[in-house]
């Protein structure tokens, strides 16, 4: 009767083979070991405009900032983290609540403020808050400024808009300056309500926000 011999080096691997799946976690780290990271986490820390108010949430302000990150090969993970009407005071209520794993955050508030006649310096004082907290937990910072217009008191414009640039200074964070100028009031690029952006002018925002956030990932 003629036997079949299974060759040294054969026999060898299917004895180690089944010695790791006999070790616990030996396939789960074998798993593992082949996965991707995970793309950091930009969080947008917004209101109305971030919550996408009147859009569809693809063409929202956080879908097209996560298409313009694409875009720029640059890996990460958008998330809008928006809630329609939010002043400075509320965004500060609510900041802890951004994901734990986020790497960057976008703080993209005001515009109510402004609408509300807001002391320019509890607007500050607010988003100085803000700042601080996220840095504190390690977080990245891109502030978003915003621009004042003259109609609301000329003073009053100025030092609101000072706010932005002299906050991202004083506090080393990243600045996105006038992240709206040339959207707002410009009647292609708005809503009918003439305060919000309508999807192209929430595509130009993002575009813009979006090499700053590119630098900010890279640290």
């Amino acid at each position: 009767m003629e036997k079949f011999h299974t060759p040294f080096t054969d026999r060898r691997a299917l004895l180690g083979g089944l010695l790791a799946l006999g070790v616990p976690g030996a396939v789960h780290a074998a798993v593992r070991a082949k996965a991707p990271p995970t793309p950091p986490l930009v969080t947008v820390l917004g209101d109305s405009i971030t919550a996408g108010l009147g859009l569809a949430q693809d063409r929202a302000l956080p879908a097209w900032l996560q298409r313009a990150l694409d875009g720029m090969k640059i890996h990460a993970r958008v998330f809008g983290f928006g809630v329609i009407g939010d002043t400075t005071k509320a965004g500060l209520s609510r900041v802890e609540r951004i994901p734990a794993e986020t790497a960057v955050c976008v703080v993209a508030l005001g515009g109510n403020d402004l609408l509300q006649g807001a002391d320019p310096a509890w607007t500050r004082e607010n988003l100085r808050a803000i700042v601080t907290r996220l840095k504190a937990r390690g977080v990245r910072v891109v502030l978003a400024g915003m621009r004042a217009p003259a109609l609301l008191g000329v003073d009053y414009a100025r030092r609101f808009t000072q706010i932005y640039p002299e906050l991202a200074r004083q506090e080393g964070v990243f600045y996105a300056p006038d992240f709206f100028t040339g959207v707002i009031g410009v009647s292609r690029y708005m809503q009918s309500d003439g305060l919000h952006p309508n999807a192209e002018g929430a595509r130009i925002i993002a575009e813009r926000l979006a090499p700053v956030v590119a630098q900010a990932l890279k640290g």
